[in-house]
């Protein structure tokens, strides 16, 4: 799906996340691939993506739904075609971190929960 360079930053702005401009176009560049969704409009309302190395595993990243379109099944059905897309594509364990009140969207959409550990900079 092509995107302008300001489609996922707009997107992060009104779910209330940091635009991150100068992510984009980079990242799209770097990740495995990305998928979204539009409305009628063609306006992009959801988008997410995997990352890494191309091997067995890659890494669920900033699953975001228009704060107007949540609540429809719209990320779940996002991040089942990434999930789908990562089988054929040979990825075979796809991680994904989360705050702790989106736990049951993830096991949904078929992850499993269990112990781990994140480092962010303070």
């Amino acid at each position: 799906m092509p995107l302008e360079p300001h489609e996922v930053p707009d997107l992060r702005q009104h779910i209330g996340w940091d635009r991150r401009d100068s992510d984009y176009p980079v990242l799209l560049e770097r990740c495995l691939f990305y998928a979204g969704s539009r409305d009628d409009q063609g306006l992009l309302i959801a988008f997410a993506y995997i990352c890494g190395m191309g091997l067995q595993h890659g890494y669920l990243e900033d699953v975001m739904v228009h704060p107007s379109m949540q609540g429809k099944g719209i990320g779940q059905q996002l991040v089942q075609r990434l999930l789908a897309y990562s089988v054929q594509k040979g990825v075979e364990i796809v991680t994904a971190t989360f705050a702790e009140e989106h736990a049951s969207f993830y096991r949904k959409c078929g992850f499993v929960t269990g112990n781990g550990g994140v480092w962010r900079k303070e």
